[in-house]
């Protein structure tokens, strides 16, 4: 339960509105969290992330010991990894966060559908904090 709530106030981050866009930020809900029983010390936590029409969230990083591989299954989501090029992923599409990567653009790509992408990460099983904001 505390890991929870935890969970909760790291995403509250997300829930802020984009200020340079202005434009709302999703939803995000944690599906499971799993230790892996052949790797002590790491876990499996599934994100569901929820964006409604047009909605982003702020740059954004994630622990330094998560990889972290997403799958959309609704619409379709604009992405930029620093150092890689903006790319938007569009249903049944993925795409990985190496760990230490920096998530520079996380946003709905259509301003009329909705969209929903599950996330998987594999991270250090005393990680709290999923997303630190990158302030400005």
């Amino acid at each position: 339960m505390f890991s929870r709530l935890l969970l909760a106030a790291a995403f509250a981050a997300l829930s802020m509105t984009a200020s340079a866009a202005d434009k709302p930020a999703g939803k995000v809900t944690m599906v499971f969290d799993r230790p892996i029983p052949n790797i002590p010390g790491k876990s499996m936590r599934g994100v569901l992330v929820e964006y409604g029409p047009g909605a982003a969230s702020p740059s954004h990083t994630h622990p330094k010991t998560a990889f972290i591989y997403a799958t959309v299954l609704e619409g379709s989501f604009r992405i930029k990894i620093k150092g890689e090029p903006e790319k938007i992923y569009n249903v049944g599409e993925n795409f990985v966060e190496e760990p230490g990567s920096v998530h520079e653009v996380s946003a709905n790509a259509s301003d009329t559908q909705p969209a929903r992408l599950l996330a998987v990460f594999v991270l250090d099983s005393n990680e709290k904090v999923l997303v630190t904001p990158i302030g400005k």
